[in-house]
């Protein structure tokens, strides 16, 4: 009798080995096999983790520094717009009355452009925010504002129409990613990717969709609760 349940618990254990390995592969390669750290934030539509690109070191330093002081929580996401992206980060958010202009507010410094080619627009990157390139020709991001990519799928013909207005050809795997997850590829290479969504696109879903004003601010405010890093 014992010999028979030391076999099938062995049998369980690789069956669970055997159902856990496929899952974990394929988080790799959603992931792009990125290696990073972890953050949960919790919003009052619900939770979304994000990993953030080692490969990415200001922005990613930059971005951890301020969950860890607090910064996010209780900001608004600001700015959204369907089949496009969601835009937080602004510290004049937490306090701003219903249909104050939203946008500008700063920590007074910025950080150089991290630009890596195999990080791209794809649906749910995490991007750096910042100023226009008549005023930031160098293209350096926010110190706090950042945008996550909901974008839509695009055909390759659209892809190779944007190709010769871009001034790049897009690799493989961009086109793979844009014609089936989606993104907005007209954004590559103009604004600094350093994360990924890798938990909660049905929120990210959700708040691209409300209801906004004139100005893209949701007409129902959207808070950022509280974000934090989770452990390895």
């Amino acid at each position: 009798m014992l010999h028979q349940m030391k076999k099938i618990v062995l049998a369980a254990f690789f069956l669970m080995a055997a159902l856990i390995g496929p899952v974990q592969q394929a988080d790799a390669q959603r992931n792009g096999n990125a290696k990073g750290t972890r953050v949960e934030m919790v919003t009052s539509y619900g939770k979304m983790v994000f990993l953030l690109y080692d490969d990415t070191p200001l922005h990613r330093d930059n971005f951890l520094k301020l969950v860890n002081d607090g910064t996010y929580n209780g900001l608004l996401f600001h700015r959204v717009i369907d089949h496009f992206m969601i835009q937080g980060g602004d510290p004049e958010s937490r306090d701003a009355k219903p249909g104050q202009m939203l946008g500008n507010g700063t920590l007074g410094y910025t950080i150089p452009a991290e630009f890596i080619p195999s990080h791209f627009h794809k649906r749910g990157a995490l991007c750096a925010a910042r100023q226009g390139d008549q005023v930031n020709p160098r293209k350096e991001s926010s110190s706090c504002q950042f945008y996550i990519v909901q974008g839509q799928v695009w055909s390759d013909a659209n892809l190779d129409m944007m190709e010769p207005r871009m001034g790049k050809k897009f690799s493989p795997e961009q086109r793979k990613a844009y014609t089936t997850a989606g993104g907005t590829p007209h954004l590559d290479g103009d604004y600094t990717v350093f994360g990924e969504l890798v938990e909660g696109e049905a929120v990210l879903d959700k708040i691209a969709s409300a209801k906004r004003d004139r100005f893209d601010r949701p007409l129902e405010d959207i808070r950022i609760v509280s974000v934090k890093v989770l452990k390895k």
